[in-house]
């Protein structure tokens, strides 16, 4: 028997989870950035790492607008996200070294958004073959780098490139 060790989910067990919506939690709580993994603050959305990643690098850009709904989004705040987003594709490329990013947005439980009251937008770095049978088969991840060693390297280069 194997076992996968996966410690940051001590959470669901502790009970730590901040109570009512967790980016809400994350816009209002500039004081916990390192412990959240936020990589960048404007002043009407932030950047912040995928606690539960389908690759090394995945991270999410959230309004700090608590809202279920895209169309109900400030256009300019919309502007402001995808501008973002755009020159965070480009962090990926050439911090990461991607080979293609996957960009999306589950809006709602039906379309499969595991936080549906608050829209977030997914930057998923990809690289050939970076998936393999143990997903599909064993339904289980393999992250195959250190999770603290990318925060801190996609901190500086989202820094960078939004400044």
């Amino acid at each position: 028997m194997q076992y996968l060790y996966a410690p940051w989910r001590d959470e669901y067990i502790k009970d730590k989870s901040p109570k009512g919506c967790v980016f809400c939690h994350i816009a209002k709580n500039p004081q916990l950035d390192a412990e959240h993994h936020v990589l960048f603050r404007a002043e009407t959305f932030f950047i912040v790492m995928n606690r539960y990643p389908y690759t090394p690098g995945h991270f999410m850009v959230i309004p700090n607008m608590h809202t279920d709904k895209l169309e109900a989004l400030d256009p300019q705040v919309w502007t402001q996200m995808n501008h973002a987003v755009q020159k965070c594709v480009e962090v990926l490329k050439t911090t990461l070294n991607a080979r293609g990013v996957n960009l999306g947005m589950n809006l709602g439980a039906a379309a499969g958004a595991g936080i549906a009251e608050h829209i977030h937008y997914h930057l998923v770095p990809r690289w050939e073959r970076d998936t393999n049978f143990i997903t599909a088969v064993g339904d289980s991840r393999v992250y195959s780098t250190d999770f603290e060693n990318i925060y801190y390297k996609l901190k500086d280069a989202v820094a960078t490139a939004l400044h």
